[in-house]
C-alpha cells in the first residue's frame, strides 16, 4: 500500500524553530538554551559554527567553549560548565552532544529543569542530537522548562525550492551554474540531504569543463544512492529495456548490495507505478500523485506517470504481486538470489505480454 499522505506545505507542518534561530543570529542575540536535532546534519553543523563564531572571541575558544559527549556527560558536569564565567568575552558556549535528557532519573530531570529556568545571561547551553535520536517526553516538567526557556530546532529536510536555490548558490560559489531540471536530477540521484549533496557538488564542479554543469557531468562523477540506481533499473524494465536493467542488476549484485533491499526498492517502484496508473485513469494531477507518495521532487513523479501510460492497470497490479511473491522466494531459497531476481526482471521486461491487458 502507498504511504500515508503527509503535510504538503510549510504552513501545515509544525514549526521547526529554524526561522527563530536565524532571526536571533541575524540580530546578534543568541538565546541561552537550544536543543538541535533532525536529519539535516549539514544545516545543524552550520548553525553550531555560527554560534561559535558569534559567541567565542578568536583565540579564546579553549577558555569559553565547554564540550561533552554522550555518556561522558552528567547533570553535574552541565551545572559546573554553566557556572564557569567567561574569560575576556561576553558569553560562554556549553555544547553537549547526544545526552539523554529524559533518561537522567527523576532527580536529574528536576535538577535540569531548575537549571533551564535559571541560566545566567552569559551562558549559551546547546544540546545537539547526532547519533542519538531525540525523543521528547512532552508531559514532563523538563519538557515544559525546555519549551519555556529555550528553543528546539528541528533540522529537517529542506523544501525542494529551498534546496534547489541552495544547490545553485553552492555551484555559483565554485564558478558554475546549473539548470533547475538538472539540479532536480541531482537531488533524485544523490538524495535531498545537504551533507551528501555538498560533497557531490564539489566533485562535479571540479570535473565540469564548462561554466554550465550538464547532466553528463553529473552522471560522470556523482555517486548515486542505491534507491536511485534501482529506480533507474526498474524504470528500464517498465520501458522494456531489458539489457539496461540486467546490466544495472548485475552491477548491484557485484557490489554486494542486499538482494532483499534491491527487491524492496523494486517493489516500491511498482507500487508507485500502479498508483500512477490509477491516478491517470481517474484524471488526477501530478500534484495529487506527488502528495500521495510525499514526493518533493517532480523528476521521479514525471518518470513514473510517463511510464504508467504504457501499461494497463491489470499489468501494474500483476507487477506488484510478482514482487511480493518474489520476496517470499528469496527468503525461502537462500543462495539463488541472482537467478531469482534475474528471472523477475525477464518476466517484467516482457511488459504487456506477461498477462492479458
Amino acid at each position: 500500500m502507498p504511504p500515508r499522505s503527509r503535510s504538503k506545505s510549510k504552513t501545515a507542518q509544525a514549526p521547526s524553530g529554524l526561522d527563530t534561530l536565524k532571526a536571533q543570529l541575524r540580530e546578534g542575540q543568541p538565546g541561552r538554551l537550544y536543543l538541535f536535532h533532525g536529519e539535516e546534519v549539514y544545516l545543524r553543523d552550520h548553525y553550531v559554527n555560527q554560534l561559535k563564531a558569534l559567541l567565542l572571541p578568536q583565540g579564546l575558544e579553549d577558555f569559553n567553549l565547554h564540550t561533552a559527549q554522550g555518556k561522558d556527560c552528567s547533570v553535574e558536569w552541565i551545572q559546573q560548565a554553566v557556572d564557569c564565567l567567561p574569560m575576556m568575552s561576553q558569553r560562554t558556549l556549553v555544547l553537549v552532544t547526544d545526552f539523554d535528557l529524559y533518561g537522567q532519573g527523576e532527580k536529574g530531570r528536576e535538577a535540569l529543569a531548575q537549571l533551564f529556568s535559571d541560566l545566567p545571561d552569559y551562558c549559551c547551553l546547546v544540546f545537539v542530537y547526532d547519533l542519538l535520536a531525540y525523543k521528547a517526553d512532552g508531559r514532563s516538567k523538563l519538557a515544559a522548562a525546555l519549551k519555556a526557556h529555550g528553543l528546539t530546532v528541528d533540522f529537517r529536510r529542506q523544501e525542494q525550492s529551498d534546496l534547489l536555490n541552495w544547490i545553485a548558490r553552492h555551484f555559483k560559489a565554485t564558478g558554475h551554474t546549473i539548470a533547475g531540471e538538472d539540479a532536480r536530477y541531482l537531488t533524485f540521484l544523490c538524495g535531498e540531504l545537504m551533507t551528501n549533496l555538498a560533497s557531490e557538488i564539489d566533485k562535479i564542479a571540479a570535473y565540469a569543463p564548462g561554466e554550465r554543469v550538464t547532466r553528463a557531468d553529473i552522471d560522470a562523477v556523482a555517486i548515486p544512492l542505491m534507491d536511485a540506481i534501482v529506480f533507474q533499473m526498474t524504470d528500464a524494465i517498465a520501458r522494456k529495456n531489458f539489457n539496461k536493467a540486467a546490466a544495472v542488476l548485475a552491477d548491484l549484485l557485484h557490489s554486494q548490495e542486499s538482494p532483499i533491499m534491491i527487491l524492496s526498492v523494486m517493489g516500491k517502484y511498482f507500487r508507485q507505478l500502479y498508483t500512477a496508473r490509477l491516478y491517470l485513469d481517474r484524471g488526477k494531477s501530478r500534484q495529487d500523485f506527488m502528495a500521495l507518495w510525499n514526493l518533493k521532487n517532480p523528476y521521479p513523479a514525471d518518470k513514473l506517470l510517463d511510464a504508467a501510460r504504457g501499461f494497463s492497470l491489470a499489468w501494474c497490479r500483476h507487477a506488484v504481486l510478482r514482487c511480493s511473491q518474489t520476496d517470499l522466494q528469496l527468503k525461502a531459497n537462500y543462495g539463488q538470489e541472482r537467478e531469482t531476481l534475474t528471472g523477475l526482471l525477464m518476466e517484467l521486461a516482457a511488459g504487456r505480454r506477461a498477462i492479458p491487458c
